[in-house]
């Protein structure tokens, strides 16, 4: 019978919104569980979540019971619990501002009955300030805000909300923030699905090559009906089929020392899924001048890489100063690779994006994770900030973007069939721009 009362006015019953099982061993009062009997009837008891701002009236408590029949009431008798409450939800006013938003069972009340929305035994009420806090370096800078969540995005996002290390607060966090991928193939495919999925506000995907039936083993991004079609295209077809909320920025061109800052700018966060050393380098330098973090991925046959590099603290030259000479290291196209690899790491790196955007966690700075698939082992090393590196060490000799393809051996010729590509569309790109 809860149930449906609670369907009636656009509630989910318990067993689908995942809240924690209330006790309701008490003897009950005129016909409900827990009720309290008053002298306007039967009055349900429900459970008040508490934002951390406002746990120094309640005693640092995250939870407590108050009685009402909507969401005024119960307020109200938060109230005469803890004295100051009301005032810090309401203001100096009657209405609920704008930088407050109220939930029952993870549903805004502006899309119900506002502080009038009916609540029944076991409900849920949520006082959620609807400030997101400040951003670090201005790296936020010009994102655009999102206000209240719609129904349908509590509803989409339910998952997320519900978990206390995210929550409304940090589901804006992720739909306010803008990520960068550098490549929509292995890795790229499935880091931009599951940033979609998690509501990123604007992905960019920077790919200039094209869908081969060679790709669909493992780049999940792409389907049979793509081939031929440029990747960053195909990639967003996909993601806003599966979000149609998420902005797709497509760069559909090879990422030089020519457009690199440029590009890389208009993002809070960069993945990096190249197939090659040149634009690992690139990417690398350029996340270094612009005070961008990097979350960088790599791998062959069955063995992957993944860390983090925070601005300030270390980078790629710090664990790999220098590439390997040309041919040494077998690309994906020449060793192989297994296809359910890309997924392991690609959603590891997505995994450490969203911790950075939601401030939780350790993320992987400081430490490169190594996954060797045939033995199913994750073994981890420390790495630091080298105080002697050409580009983030105490006295810096890269001082700006260089000629990366050079650097990693194009003045020699290619052997890698990647390397080899990616330096001819550079080639290519620059002849374009300096025509």
């Amino acid at each position: 019978m809860e149930s449906m009362d609670r369907e009636q006015h656009g509630q989910q019953p318990d067993s689908e919104r995942g809240h924690v099982h209330i006790d309701r061993t008490s003897a009950p009062a005129a016909g409900r569980p827990g009720a309290v009997a008053t002298r306007g009837g039967v009055m349900p008891a429900v459970d008040v979540y508490i934002p951390t701002p406002f746990r120094r009236l309640t005693g640092n408590r995250q939870h407590v019971r108050a009685e009402g029949h909507d969401v005024d009431e119960v307020l109200a008798n938060v109230e005469k619990q803890f004295p100051g409450f009301r005032g810090l939800v309401f203001g100096s006013g009657g209405e609920v501002p704008a930088h407050i938003n109220i939930y029952v069972n993870k549903q805004e009340i502006n899309s119900l009955q506002g502080i009038h929305t009916k609540v029944v035994e076991g409900d849920e009420v949520a006082v959620i300030p609807a400030m997101a806090g400040g951003a670090d370096n201005g790296a936020t800078a010009g994102r655009k805000r999102i206000g209240a969540l719609t129904a349908e995005q509590v509803n989409r996002y339910s998952r997320h909300i519900i978990m206390p290390q995210v929550g409304p607060a940090g589901q804006r966090k992720i739909m306010e923030s803008s990520v960068l991928i550098i490549g929509a193939g292995g890795l790229g495919s499935p880091i931009a699905v599951y940033l979609a999925l998690a509501g990123i506000g604007k992905i960019g995907i920077v790919d200039f090559d094209t869908v081969d039936i060679s790709n669909l083993q493992r780049q999940i991004l792409h389907q049979n009906a793509d081939i031929g079609k440029l990747k960053a295209i195909s990639a967003k077809e996909t993601i806003n089929a599966y979000n149609p909320d998420v902005e797709v920025v497509t760069h559909e061109v090879p990422i030089t020392s020519d457009n690199a800052m440029e590009i890389i700018a208009g993002y809070d966060y960069v993945i990096n899924g190249a197939d090659n050393f040149a634009a690992r380098y690139l990417v690398n330098d350029a996340c270094h001048f612009l005070k961008k973090p990097l979350v960088d991925g790599s791998i062959l046959l069955f063995d992957g890489q993944v860390t983090v590099y925070l601005p300030g603290h270390g980078c790629y030259r710090c664990l790999y100063p220098a590439p390997p000479p040309p041919g040494m290291v077998p690309s994906c196209a020449e060793a192989g690779v297994l296809g359910a690899l890309c997924g392991t790491v690609g959603t590891i790196q997505a995994t450490e994006v969203l911790k950075l955007i939601l401030g939780v966690g350790d993320s992987l700075h400081g430490r490169l994770l190594l996954y060797d698939a045939l033995a199913m082992e994750f073994r981890q090393v420390r790495i630091r900030r080298d105080p002697h590196c050409v580009l983030c060490g105490d006295e810096p000799t890269v001082t700006g973007l260089i000629d990366y393809d050079a650097f990693c051996g194009g003045a020699f010729g290619h052997t890698n069939e990647e390397e080899q590509k990616a330096a001819d569309a550079a080639r290519a790109a620059r002849e374009r721009a300096h025509a």
